[in-house]
């Protein structure tokens, strides 16, 4: 079987600089339409749970969207999502039933097929006749359907193009995401923006740390890495190549990017954005990300 993240390991530095990019929520506004209008009405949908449709919403929005969960797989974030109602006492007293989901936790545990459609069904073809799998599948990919349907139109953050076109020729620039990488290659064409990266790198291709050290590690110093993204998850993939990491604030993400394109990005490339400054940034990002729902506060 051929390697789908081969593209990354045959990458060349052209440049002294590399920088990693997160797609949905960070280079695009499409997170709050993929999640509220794709993701939440196939979950209600496909787990049965229109009985407390309203709290699922409010659960998968908050797993997803805002908390310091955003930006994480689909998959352990549709278990977060169970794991949340089940918990909840506005479900409770309602006696759904809210999966288990335990089949698709030992997908989300191995880590011999990517948590992709793809790997799915690979691993699928290994556990064969399994209902929460086979539901698991119905579910995924009615919610690509879906996006494919629905996003199209979705601009990127104001100064996302301009950062761009700046660093075009002072950077290697990649798309690191955990979208597939079908929608990855048709949104970043539809804005004429692909033209800037070398690669397009979605969950078909591993998790976004692996992205990272097959695109870049060895090939230019720690110092010299920066991803760029909106979620905890993009931070510790940066993290874990030992790179430096931007944050796309959640909910303040142009004023983000026009703080990049006026002062973070000169940083990077001056050597000066290690330390304190990079220290501040987190810490204000985290301010963006709360780890409890407000039905809890």
């Amino acid at each position: 079987m051929s390697d789908p993240a081969q593209p990354l390991r045959d990458l060349q530095p052209q440049h002294d600089y590399f920088i990693g990019i997160d797609s949905d929520g960070c280079a695009f506004d499409s997170m709050e339409i993929k999640h509220k209008e794709c993701f939440a009405p196939n979950t209600i949908k496909f787990w049965d749970l229109q009985p407390v449709s309203k709290y699922a919403r409010e659960a998968a929005e908050f797993v997803n969207l805002y908390s310091k969960w955003r930006g994480i797989n689909r998959w352990p974030a549709l278990v977060m999502v169970f794991d949340l109602l089940r918990e909840r006492d506005d479900v409770i007293r309602r006696s759904v039933s809210i999966p288990q989901a335990e089949s698709l936790r030992a997908f989300i545990d191995q880590d011999t097929f990517p948590h992709s459609n793809d790997g799915l069904k690979a691993y699928m073809a290994e556990h064969p006749g399994d209902p929460e799998l086979e539901r698991g599948m119905a579910w995924t990919t009615a919610v690509n359907d879906a996006v494919a349907d629905m996003v199209h139109g979705v601009p990127p953050f104001p100064f996302v193009r301009e950062s761009l076109d700046t660093l075009a020729g002072k950077a290697d620039m990649i798309v690191v995401s955990a979208t597939p990488c079908a929608a990855l290659v048709s949104e970043w064409n539809e804005h004429d923006i692909a033209k800037y990266v070398k690669a397009i790198a979605g969950q078909e291709m591993g998790k976004k740390a692996v992205h990272l050290k097959l695109a870049a590690a060895g090939r230019y110093p720690p110092e010299r890495i920066l991803m760029i993204g909106d979620a905890p998850g993009d931070r510790r993939a940066a993290k874990a190549n030992d790179a430096l990491f931007y944050p796309i604030n959640p909910g303040d993400e142009e004023r983000s990017w026009e703080r990049f394109i006026n002062e973070a990005k000169d940083r990077f490339l001056n050597g000066t954005y290690a330390g304190d400054y990079e220290a501040s940034l987190n810490a204000e990002f985290e301010t963006h990300l709360p780890d409890t729902p407000p039905w809890k506060r």
